[in-house]
């Protein structure tokens, strides 16, 4: 307790904060804070607090967010420093600069009207109102052509309790910005496949029967389904969820060209977050010979037009 109300002097908190010269030094502040903010909460201190240590927490978290472009670059090759190095994860890294990029006024603010309103100050409050804030990429308009093929990993947006836990929270909303099903739904993807074409499209366990609306507005049917095994466990409420399904739709007649069956299930240990592994690319690639498309694409492949914000 009396590291509690050393914590609770915030203008010489916020001070030492100021004062750290390197992420080690935020980061054991950082730690401290989060220890002392659960305790405040197993304790039952008071919302007062477990606010006035939190905003020690967050404060931390934003300086380390304005030092990790300078300190480090994640990977090994030619860096001194790694992520790893400093006890930090991606996602961690991810968040931090998330929070960083919040304007002072706005972040000074939040925490001010959160206390001020009696109501819990969090992390993913503070992510929430940078992302909302955040200049939003331009997306450009759909192409003309017409495809045989429509490979779609829609950005699907998640309900609010499935972002009651702040770590599935951070995993989901600061990757990308999302879209509701009925967003989805709307845009003119049919206008891009062609009356024998086939629609490949990424989803979820939790948003499994929501592609139904999306696969009918797009004016397509389900056919069949592969699975990705991304063998590392990943967050869940019912089983620790570790796989994606790739659903396989037609319109009009367009079995493969190359009629060769591969195996339903394909095993790769996941890396980065939402990418998919590129065996899936090769796959479409081998059994059908038609012009190709990717939706919502990060990245552009040699053979492949690509649509999307983030490309």
């Amino acid at each position: 307790m009396k590291e509690l109300i050393i914590l609770n002097n915030w203008e010489k908190a916020k001070l030492a904060v100021a004062e750290c010269k390197t992420i080690d030094e935020v980061k054991k502040i950082r730690d401290k804070a989060e220890a002392l903010r659960a305790y405040a909460k197993q304790a039952k201190e008071g919302l007062v607090v477990q606010n006035n240590v939190c905003e020690i927490k967050l404060r931390c978290e934003r300086k380390m967010g304005e030092m990790l472009p300078k300190t480090i670059t994640i990977g090994t090759k030619s860096h001194d420093t790694t992520l790893s190095d400093l006890g930090i994860s991606k996602d961690q890294s991810v968040k931090y600069q998330s929070i960083f990029s919040l304007p002072n006024e706005e972040f000074e603010r939040h925490i001010a009207d959160v206390k001020a309103s009696n109501e819990e100050l969090t992390t993913m409050g503070i992510i929430r109102l940078a992302k909302k804030l955040e200049p939003k990429p331009e997306t450009p308009a759909l192409p003309e052509g017409k495809y045989q093929v429509i490979y779609a990993d829609p950005p699907w947006m998640y309900g609010q309790e499935q972002h009651s836990k702040e770590k599935q929270a951070t995993v989901l909303e600061t990757h990308y910005p999302s879209m509701p099903t009925e967003d989805i739904c709307q845009l003119p993807i049919g206008n891009l496949g062609l009356d024998n074409s086939v629609l490949f499209l990424w989803t979820t366990s939790p948003k499994l029967f929501e592609c139904k609306s999306v696969i009918d507005a797009w004016g397509y049917d389900y056919k069949s389904s592969m699975i990705w095994d991304k063998v590392k466990h990943n967050v869940g409420y019912y089983v620790s969820v570790r796989h994606e399904f790739l659903l396989i739709c037609t319109r009009g007649s367009c079995l493969p060209d190359n009629p060769k069956l591969y195996d339903s299930v394909i095993t790769e240990e996941r890396t980065e977050h939402s990418k998919k592994p590129k065996v899936f690319y090769e796959i479409i690639e081998d059994i059908y010979k038609g012009k190709k498309i990717e939706l919502f694409a990060r990245n552009k492949r040699q053979g492949w037009d690509c649509w999307g914000n983030q490309i």
